[in-house]
């Protein structure tokens, strides 16, 4: 197993990476600069695209469209003209607020979370979205992170970072809606760091980005830490599926809240990173409008 540098230019909050298999194209952001970027595997360079807002989360909806969580709602994106078109509100005349991470459910329902700017004590929440339809799931959150769904969307996974805690809560397979109340699925209180993004793959193993441990970890269905892949950046963000078989991890990172000292010390803070790990991708569904 191998973890190689895939982009040196650094990101300020490396976040939200998704691998689009129909173009073999890599797409992630610098959320707060306001940077889409887009990086095609086999060949071709690093493109940096600036955006009205901030913005987190890229999910596809065909051949022609994305959909972007922003700060200002959901927008959609042409994929030639990187044109942005409001599609649906999300706490809409709230500027405290941002977006943060989310993922598309089996069904093509989207879960998509938003926080403080400046990280509020519980001013976020977590959203289901799906067909035009918009509901609050889970309100009082500080930081959403780590949403990711098991293979048959039977399970979703997601985090309160600041709890150290990963949950897990039954789902409506069909719709991509919890039907129970949430219970833990891995408490990191003992350990170093914090739960980030994280992703399931077909197995069921649920990968999630250890940030301030510069670690990747597997979990196994019942919540046990199977093994960790270390991130040569204290700060990994997220990780994503990637390649023609979906066996290598694309992992972001920041330096953000870093000064220089720190920076000297994690030189490849905010890099971007693939791992040959051989694990059992899956391909990211594509949202329902």
């Amino acid at each position: 197993m191998t973890v190689a540098v895939l982009c040196d230019i650094a990101c300020e909050l490396g976040e939200g990476p998704t691998y689009d298999r129909h173009t073999d194209t890599l797409w992630w952001f610098d959320i707060v600069r306001a940077k889409l970027i887009e990086k095609p595997l086999a060949a071709g360079r690093v493109t940096f695209h600036d955006l009205p807002m901030m913005a987190s989360v890229l999910v596809r909806v065909d051949g022609d469209r994305q959909l972007l969580a922003t700060e200002a709602g959901l927008y959609l994106r042409d994929t030639t003209s990187g044109r942005l078109t409001l599609h649906r509100d999300i706490e809409a005349g709230n500027r405290a607020t941002r977006s943060n991470d989310g993922r598309v459910h089996p069904c093509g329902a989207l879960w998509v979370g938003t926080m403080g700017k400046k990280a509020e004590k519980r001013a976020g929440a977590i959203y289901w979205y799906r067909a035009g339809e918009l509901r609050r799931l889970f309100a009082d959150v500080t930081i959403p992170n780590s949403i990711c769904f098991s293979p048959d969307g039977a399970v979703a996974y997601f985090a309160d970072t600041v709890t150290n805690r990963i949950m897990r809560v039954d789902c409506d397979p069909a719709t991509g809606l919890p039907v129970g109340e949430p219970k833990v699925f891995h408490d990191n209180r003992d350990d170093e760091g914090w739960p980030d993004g994280s992703v399931c793959d077909a197995d069921g193993t649920m990968w999630n980005a250890r940030w301030g441990a510069g670690a990747v970890d597997a979990y196994a269905p019942d919540g046990r830490r199977l093994r960790s892949i270390a991130i040569p950046a204290r700060q990994s963000s997220c990780p994503a599926f990637a390649g023609a078989r979906l066996d290598r991890l694309a992992v972001t990172s920041a330096f953000q809240g870093m000064g220089a000292a720190a920076r000297d010390i994690d030189r490849q803070a905010g890099f971007t990173f693939i791992a040959d790990v051989a694990v059992r991708g899956r391909p990211e569904p594509d949202v329902a409008l």
